[in-house]
């Protein structure tokens, strides 16, 4: 774990990496705008690719800085509300543990799928709960249900896309590119 953090922050030392990040956070952003609002709290969308990406791609530093910088850039953009920094402490823990299970590993479906859930359970569950008690008042233990429904449904679904991706752009050659 303590190597992926050294091997993520020297990834910070290349253009290439700096480049290739903000075209994600871009994309990020693009895709963000094409999400669905089903609740006042519950978006769907394909934005999770280009974080996931990022951290894949360059580990769990530079993607939680991609989280955290696309997470404001985001609200600038188009605020939903009062900027609450306990979201985008969850925007960059996210990618970090993404970068954590999936940098430098072979792409694999079940990597993938174990990656999303473990952040579907601490990230968008426990502290994203936490958050809307802290913030919002909501009570912790009635909102987890709901939560929990929309995890189950999101993580399988996000897994396949994401799982889809990654392995059309490896058959592209697109990460030769990178290298």
């Amino acid at each position: 774990m303590v190597k992926q953090f050294k091997d993520s922050c020297a990834e910070l030392k290349k253009l290439k990496t700096i480049v290739i990040t903000a075209l994600l956070i871009a994309v990020g952003i693009i895709l963000g705008q094409f999400s669905i609002q089903l609740t006042e709290t519950t978006k769907v969308g394909i934005s999770f690719i280009a974080t996931q990406m990022t951290a894949n791609l360059f580990g769990p530093v530079v993607g939680g800085i991609m989280g955290g910088v696309a997470d404001i850039l985001k609200f600038i953009i188009k605020p939903t509300g009062p900027f609450l920094i306990g979201y985008t402490i969850s925007a960059i823990l996210g990618p970090m543990i993404y970068g954590l299970m999936l940098y430098k590993k072979p792409i694999r479906f079940w990597r993938i799928f174990l990656s999303k859930t473990v952040v579907a359970v601490l990230i968008n569950l426990l502290l994203g709960t936490f958050w809307s008690y802290h913030y919002f008042g909501a009570a912790f233990w009635a909102a987890i249900p709901a939560k929990l429904l929309q995890q189950v449904i999101q993580v399988p679904v996000q897994s396949i896309i994401y799982y889809f991706v990654m392995v059309a752009l490896k058959k592209a050659k697109v990460f030769q590119l990178i290298a």
